[in-house]
Parts: structure tokens; sequence; C-alpha cells
């Protein structure tokens, strides 16, 4: 086994409001948004993992500050061994080179003033790498790679399509052939027939490059598609990670569960899945609950989750080797209260807290 090419272990990104005059009056603390608090996961060379959890629950943020697009508050994040928090000069220039990004908005993420030569070029310009003649030659062939034609590189983002766009940031992001890309929710935006084309180009393009992925989204038909690993969040916490079939087989976190159940389908009673199997919204990252951050909307919540935010706990195979992480409870064998009945049925009546 090789060391994994991103290390995650502690993640914050807090967002402090100012003070208000009534702040000042009483001495309380400005209000913090705790956007992402205490992330750990690790993405292994190659592979594809994937970041999911409804909308609002640190996903795009987590990506963007382990980029170092936003300043961290805590937690540390490793790339290949070395400490990306702590790079400055010429090792925070290398690894921008080796870490790109495709972010959700095909239209707003490219500059209307620019070409599509100028875009895909723009990387390599600010880097000072290769002569102008070498960067519009390299625009020409990241343009065709991505399955555009290079007699369109003098066109500018409103004579293309949303699919076309995104195409335009996916070469952009792979002009200084990077080791990792984030994928920020780079097929929400689209219509879904051009949804399968850009995930399947996404693919060729891991093998051809030997990229790695971090894959962040919501559609978990999605995920399922083009991932290898899945990491669950809620409410600015990863809830559970494992191997992409083992979560959507057998989901260890309620929350895993509940978001499986709500995916919508032709016959709604198959195999018990509901659409209304998650109650409720997300409390606000402003004032998380104690405890476990999704007892408030868990139909397996006792009195222990509400006082006590649980650690993950992990399973391993008969190998020894880690597999699952899940943050709850119920996964410990020592609580023998814990339900076992489907999530519907465990819905069908109140439980009442441990004696």
């Amino acid at each position: 086994m090789t060391d994994p090419l991103v290390e995650v272990e502690d993640l914050e990104k807090y967002y402090y409001e100012d003070d208000s005059l009534l702040d000042r009056i009483t001495g309380r603390e400005p209000t913090s948004v705790k956007a992402v608090d205490g992330v750990s996961f690790t993405v292994e060379r190659g592979e594809t993992l994937g970041l999911v959890g409804e909308s609002g629950c640190g996903k795009s943020t987590t990506g963007e500050t382990l980029l170092r697009l936003r300043e961290a508050t805590g937690g540390s994040v490793s790339f290949d061994g070395e400490d990306v928090f702590a790079m400055d000069g010429e090792d925070l220039v290398d690894f921008r080179q080796r870490a790109g990004i495709v972010f959700q908005d095909p239209f707003s993420s490219l500059d209307p003033r620019m070409t599509a030569r100028e875009i895909i070029a723009e990387p390599l310009a600010v880097h000072d790498v290769g002569t102008a003649a070498d960067r519009r030659s390299r625009a020409a062939e990241l343009m065709e790679r991505v399955g555009l034609s290079s007699a369109q590189l003098d066109r500018y983002p409103n004579e293309f399509s949303g699919g076309q766009r995104q195409r335009i940031g996916i070469a952009r992001a792979l002009a200084l052939e990077p080791d990792f890309v984030v994928c920020d929710e780079p097929v929400s935006a689209l219509d879904v027939s051009v949804q399968a084309q850009i995930l399947n180009l996404l693919d060729d393009l891991q093998s051809e490059f030997d990229l790695t992925y971090l894959f962040i989204a919501h559609d978990l038909s999605v995920v399922r598609h083009i991932t290898d690993r899945v990491a669950v969040m809620y409410l600015g916490e990863v809830v559970e990670t494992g191997p992409t079939d083992d979560i959507f087989e057998d989901p260890g976190h309620p929350y895993t569960e509940a978001l499986l159940e709500s995916v919508p389908r032709a016959d709604a009673s198959e195999h018990g899945r509901r659409v209304d199997a998650l109650p409720g919204d997300v409390p606000s990252p402003r004032d998380p609950p104690a405890g476990c951050r999704f007892h408030t909307r868990c139909p397996y919540a006792r009195e222990a989750c509400r006082e006590t935010d649980p650690q993950p706990v992990a399973e391993s195979d008969s190998a020894g080797d880690e597999q699952r992480r899940i943050a709850c409870f119920r996964t410990d064998a020592d609580h023998d209260y814990w339900a076992s009945e489907p999530l519907e049925h465990a819905r069908a009546e109140p439980m009442a807290d441990d004696d």
C-alpha cells in the first residue's frame, strides 16, 4: 500500500460575523458559522473519492479549503507527504501546478471577456510555462482532447453551450498537467444527457493522465457511477466513509441510510424505499445541535446522541485493512438497545429514551 496522495485531518473552516453593537455591549463573542468542523479523510493515488451530502453541508468549502482557495481555521492537509498549509514560495507554486479544480457553474467560472484559448492558456501564462506559441499549441491540444474543435478557440464563453463551457473548464484544469483535481459538482448545472458525456470524459481523462479526483456531488446516482470510495458529510462533519459499493448496499450511518432512502424511484415501494425518508431541514451551522448533529432528524436517536458527539469507528476487512469509518453510536456492539428494523419501520412509532 502506498501513502495517500491527499490526507485531510481535522480540517476546520469557520466564518466569523462582525461583532454588532449588541455584542460589544454585552461582551458576547461574535457568531461563527462552522462550515467545516473537524473533517478527516484520505484520497488514495489514482482513485476517485466522492464527497456527498445535502446542500449547505460544507462539501464545496472543504474542497476549496484543502486547495487553499480559502484559508483554513484549523486542521491540516498533506499533499504527497508535504504540509499544504505550511507551504509558501516555490513549494506553494509547485502545489498549485499539481492540484487543479473544476468549478460547479460553467457559466460564471469562465471570464466572459476572454476567448477559450485565453482561458485554457491562462494557468500556463500565470506560471510562466512555455512560450506564447507553446501555450497556444497546448490550448489547441486540450481543446481537442475534451471533445471540442480547435477551430472554436477564438470564441467567447457566450458562444458555447453549458456542456461545452464545462469542457473548457476541464481543459483549463488540465493545462498544468496536475496530479489531483477537485471536481466541485461539475455536472449539477448540466442537462442529464450532457452529464453522462462529461462523466465519461472525466473517467477517460483519469485513465489517460493518471489523475486523482475529489468528486463533490449531491446526486447519488452520479456518485455511484464515477467514485471508488465515498465520504458522507452532514453539517460540516464526515459521518461515514467507505467503498462506494459497500456504502450503497449497506449504509452504516442513519444519515447515509436516509439519503439513499430519499432517492426518487419510478416505483416508490421498490425495496421498501420512500421518497420522504429524511424529514426536516439541516440545522443552522451557526448553532449546531449538541451531541450528534444528526440526532434532531434521526429515528434511532437516544439520550447519548443528544449529549455526546460520536467519534468515527473503524471497521476492517479480514486482512485487517480499514474499510469503513462510521461516526454513530449505533455501530457500537456494546449498545444493544439500538433498533435493528429498517428506517421506515423505525419511524412508525416514536422510540423512548434510554433508561
